[in-house]
């Protein structure tokens, strides 16, 4: 929840590019960020993997106009309509991308090598079929901003209650730092968002920080088992909320435009 995933980024950005809004170089350098390249496979016409500005307009001729991001988790199949082997595909990298107007969609495979430090990251975007049904436990922007907001009131009283460390000022700093961390020359989404969609999608990874910062210093007062139990039950619930609202955020301009709202 950190880091933006690449599906989103490419949902992002390719729905920019695919409104007119941002110019085919600009579209694949901000999705590519600071990977080495990115290649498309198994898209229509082509036998062999091709280059992100070609798949990008070939996927509009082939009457894409928008794209969707899934996140599924075990037992979340979050903005995925299937078939069982695209969701199976999708599960395995815990993200895809969904196109609207074409029956396709893409899941990612990350190749890295080289030594710590210097890692060298090729992706490679496998284009499956999907079937045209409405994606799973996608809600929409105001839901999300609504359940966003008793989620991290919630999670903040559970954890206080267990003494648990991330609840308090000191968690307060370290997600302010992940945040400064993770936002250092980024832009939230793309051109063409509300500012709706940008401000559920950033208090949805403030809510996904406090989950990691939570997970990740130490047991605080939740010495016994049914404690640490008690917290991952509290935490859960909490991150499937802050994925539905990250989807949310990626996904409104198309479900906007999908209402005829623009």
């Amino acid at each position: 929840m950190l880091s933006e995933p690449r599906a989103g980024r490419l949902a992002a950005w390719g729905n920019a590019l695919l409104a007119g809004l941002v110019s085919p170089d600009d579209a694949v350098l901000a999705i590519v960020g600071e990977d080495a390249v990115h290649r498309v496979e198994g898209l229509p016409g082509e036998s062999a993997p091709v280059g992100l500005t070609l798949a990008l307009g070939r996927l509009r001729t082939l009457g894409v106009t928008g794209l969707r991001l899934a996140l599924p988790a075990p037992g979340h199949p979050l903005g995925l309509s299937g078939p069982p082997e695209f969701n199976a595909r999708a599960l395995d990298a815990e993200q895809a991308v969904v196109c609207y107007g074409a029956s396709f969609g893409l899941v990612p495979e990350v190749h890295e090598a080289g030594p710590e430090g210097d890692v060298h990251v090729e992706v490679v975007w496998h284009v499956l079929p999907v079937r045209e049904a409405p994606p799973a436990d996608v809600p929409s922007l105001g839901e999300a901003e609504r359940e966003l907001a008793e989620a991290l009131r919630e999670a903040t009283e559970v954890l206080t209650r267990l003494d648990v460390a991330g609840s308090g000022p000191v968690a307060e700093a370290a997600v302010d730092a992940y945040r400064a961390r993770a936002e250092r020359g980024r832009e939230v989404l793309a051109p063409g968002y509300p500012p709706r969609a940008v401000r559920v999608l950033e208090l949805a990874q403030r809510v996904g920080t406090l989950i990691v910062v939570a997970t990740e210093s130490g047991h605080g007062g939740a010495v016994s088992a049914s404690e640490m139990g008690a917290r991952r039950e509290a935490l859960r619930p909490v991150e499937r909320t802050a994925r539905r609202a990250q989807v949310a955020a990626y996904n409104s301009v198309v479900e906007e435009r999908e209402r005829g709202v623009r």
